[in-house]
């Protein structure tokens, strides 16, 4: 895998809306902290777009994200927001200025069609982490503002009851179920085999996330994988009938006859807490009865 350059006081960082639009409120927080933090802050031009639910038109959203990766000065992309677009202008993308000067990918959310894409085929490394439209003074915030500067991150949190013990090593790959389910049976499908799998997700309902977990069941994704983080599962939602399990419940049924560490509960995802992953890299775990430590 290639490592982006990690960046320094002066670099410029590039935020483009690939997906949902978004108010000019979160951008200007968001020039406002990274500039305190000593960051050059570029827009993409049509970063407050609008096209019904989208940030501007698939063409406008493509153009921006192309403008940057050819931008050779840029040394980090932030995208504004997830929602829902990313995959519509996936394709009208040309990596080879990302491939020629690498630099760090950064989102959650409907990113994770970048992560997928930008970590398989082109393996290079991106962060999972914080967006504008969720900057706020969290420890997500200068964790990620810290890993963008080369603070490799480790983590130490607390065993959830459901966690399956054991440790493990290989690279992180994942990012929100949702998406993941999506670019199933595409050029994007992940490759699970010998690798750590991160999942979370907002607002599903219960027997969704079943038929996700089992359509990765079934294809052959879960089988074979180094272990098992699964973050925020949030405003989950029952349907007429109540499934009868937890999110993480369901989840562990799925898993349960694997033979790999499984942690629920990480800080990361659609939470006030979401840590930055290094998505692409090697990472260790250890999931203890009392404690999880993560590092890379």
């Amino acid at each position: 895998m290639i490592k982006p350059q990690y960046l320094k006081k002066g670099d410029k960082i590039g935020i483009v809306s690939t997906a949902g639009k978004i108010e000019k409120e979160y951008i200007d927080n968001a020039v406002n902290v990274l500039s305190q933090s000593g960051f050059e802050v570029v827009l993409g031009k049509n970063i407050l777009a609008s096209n019904n639910m989208f940030a501007g038109t698939d063409e406008k959203r493509a153009f921006d994200f192309q403008q940057m990766i050819n931008d050779e000065s840029v040394k980090a992309i932030i995208c504004s927001r997830g929602g829902y677009g990313t995959v519509r202008i996936i394709d009208k993308i040309d990596f080879s200025g990302l491939i020629k000067s690498p630099k760090w990918i950064c989102g959650y959310s409907d990113v994770t069609v970048l992560h997928s894409v930008i970590n398989q085929k082109y393996g290079i490394e991106t962060i999972h982490g914080t967006m504008p439209i969720s900057f706020s003074k969290t420890k997500s915030l200068e964790l990620f503002i810290e890993t963008l500067t080369g603070k490799i991150p480790e983590y130490e949190i607390k065993s959830d009851a459901l966690n399956i013990t054991g440790t493990a090593e290989g690279i992180l790959t994942g990012g929100n179920l949702s998406v993941l389910y999506s670019l199933r049976g595409t050029l994007y499908d992940i490759d699970t085999d010998g690798k750590i799998l991160f999942i979370e997700d907002l607002g599903e309902y219960l027997y969704h996330i079943d038929r996700m977990m089992m359509n990765l069941k079934i294809g052959g994704k879960l089988k074979n994988l180094k272990a098992l983080i699964v973050g925020g599962m949030t405003d989950m939602k029952e349907g007429n009938t109540p499934y009868g399990k937890s999110a993480n419940e369901i989840i562990l049924d799925s898993v349960k006859e694997y033979d790999y560490p499984v942690c629920f509960n990480f800080p990361a995802g659609h939470i006030e807490e979401n840590f930055p992953l290094i998505m692409g890299r090697k990472m260790k775990i250890e999931v203890g009865k009392e404690k999880v430590e993560v590092g890379y």
